[in-house]
Order: structure tokens, then sequence, then C-alpha cells
């Protein structure tokens, strides 16, 4: 080391006996140290907490916003009309109908119930309409299903809804929504038509609970463009009834009754000779099966003449 060097680095260390410090005593300051590690840890945390507090209320105004979201898991994925398992659909529900729409101002053509000659259930009402009128959606929902089907409904549309309820719209010429579009009751959803199994333009309507077909007049006053109450009460029983207050003139003029089931306060029905369990059960808009149901029988049990059967 040259003269030079050893004065300066004595300087030095005069200067730091001077201060109180030794050369023992000097560490390294990194912008890392203990003291700010734990300050950006600090900052860490509350920034995390910060987010879990927005994330919470963001959940919040959303459980605010949207329909209970269990409306729309069961059978959503399902391409069937009915995805529902029996065993879970109960015996009575109290349904809100409130803030419906009519889906067509159009008059009732063809009623709920039994038509004998095709022999089987109508399980929808059918709406006057001409080709490409707009049809609308009922209630607030969440569009479960755009489909065809050749032999049956043509296109249609099936719309889940908050209040429990599935309600179905056949026939159309197009579809204006698609599969998991959320719609607002009064939207358009569709173009009416006579595609599928139809003779003419017009909507096949149907109102669903978990699968099972609710006559639509138990719900809507058709004739009136309104809703008999602000609430349905579903019932197992009773369910394929209407409660029909329009003027004859606004329903269908045929030739068989297929409200006789709702219009008949019959609780029970004594069996005749000639009577069939299915020809009973037809002539009160219910299914062989559904009347075997309410009499606790199995497909193997014969009916005979002065038998009383329940109809409820």
């Amino acid at each position: 080391m040259n003269f030079t060097k050893k004065i300066a680095a004595l300087t030095i260390l005069a200067a730091m006996a001077a201060s109180g410090l030794s050369a023992q005593t000097i560490k390294t300051k990194s912008p890392h140290s203990d003291a700010h590690k734990q300050l950006l840890a600090n900052q860490a945390k509350s920034k995390d907490q910060i987010r879990l507090v927005e994330k919470n209320t963001f959940i919040d105004l959303i459980d605010d916003i949207e329909p209970e979201p269990d409306i729309f898991t069961e059978g959503w994925n399902s391409k069937a009309v009915n995805p529902f398992k029996e065993a879970d659909v109960p015996d009575t529900k109290l349904i809100d109908v409130t803030g419906y729409f009519m889906p067509v101002p159009g008059k009732v053509n063809s009623n709920y119930g039994y038509r004998a000659k095709f022999g089987r259930m109508h399980k929808g009402i059918d709406l006057h309409i001409k080709s490409n009128d707009t049809i609308y959606a009922a209630f607030d929902g969440k569009v479960r299903l755009t489909s065809y089907q050749a032999r049956g409904f043509g296109n249609y549309i099936i719309l889940r809804h908050p209040n429990g309820l599935e309600t179905v719209y056949g026939h159309l010429n197009k579809s204006l929504v698609k599969a998991d579009d959320v719609v607002k009751a009064g939207d358009p959803i569709g173009l009416g038509g006579s595609t599928g199994r139809s003779t003419g333009p017009h909507l096949h309507f149907e109102t669903r609970f978990m699968g099972y077909a609710i006559n639509p007049a138990a719900i809507f006053d058709f004739a009136n463009q309104t809703t008999h109450t602000d609430t349905y009460l579903f019932d197992k029983k009773t369910y394929t009834k209407a409660r029909n207050y329009a003027p004859a003139g606004h329903y269908a003029n045929s030739g068989e009754n297929p409200y006789r089931a709702a219009d008949s306060e019959a609780e029970s029905y004594t069996v005749k000779k000639g009577d069939t369990l299915a020809s009973i059960a037809k002539s009160y808009g219910l299914s062989a099966t559904s009347l075997r149901k309410i009499n606790g029988m199995s497909n193997s049990d014969m009916i005979k003449v002065g038998q009383v059967l329940k109809l409820k």
C-alpha cells in the first residue's frame, strides 16, 4: 500500500473512532432488510383483506340481482322437455305469478285436456296468431332449450323462471333467443308459425312445474289478458283444472268438453257396466296412470262394477 492510500485509510478509521463506530459494527443495509420485508408483508396483507371485502361485496350484489341459482341447475343441460325426477316434486307449491306478460294477445283456439280424436292429452293451450307474429316471454327467466321436433312442437323454446315454472312455446317459425340467454317478461323470444305437427299457425303454450304440465288456464285468464290471482297453488291432485272465468265465446268451440274435469266438482266415480279405467280417466281429463296412482292401484289391478274410484 503506498503512502497516500495509507493516509486515506487512517483518516477514515479516525473518523469512525470519533463517531463511536468500529469496523466490526458496520453491516450492509439492503433495501430489503427485515424491517422493509415486514412492511411489504403488512401491505400485502392489507391488500388481500381489501380484495376479500371487495369480492364479498360483489357476491352480495350478485345475490341481490340474480335469481336463486339452484333454479338453473337440475336438468339444465337436458334435451328433454321434462328433465325432473318425480321423487323430487312436492305435493303442493305456492308459485308467485306476478310480473307476468301474455305470450300473445290472441284468443284460445284449442284447450288443455284429453283429445279423443288423437287419443292423448293436449298438455298446453293453443293461442291464435298469424304467421311470424312476435312471441313474448311470459315471465323473467333464462332460456334452457331451443330445439326442433318434427312430429311434435316443431321449433320450440323452453324458458325456466325464478318462480319455479318452465314455459314452453311451440310451432315457431324462428327462435330469437338461444340457450342460456337471460330474458325479461315481455321480451321477444320468437316468431310464431306452424312448424312440426301443426295444421295452421298457432302458438302451443305450456306452463310446467317440475315436469307437471299445469293447465295454463289455471294461471292465466286469456280472455282478459291477465292472471287470475297473484299466486298459483300447484297441487298434484288439481293441476289439470282450469279457473275459467272467461265468456264461452273466448274459448274453442268443439264437440267435446276438454274442461270436463275442471267444471266438475265430483271427487269420486262409481264404476258402471262397460267402463274401463282408461275411459273413466279420459272422461275426467286424467290419464289412466294418474287414476291408478290416485287410487293406489297397480298396473295389473282390475276395476269392478260398483267400485268407487277417487278422482282427486
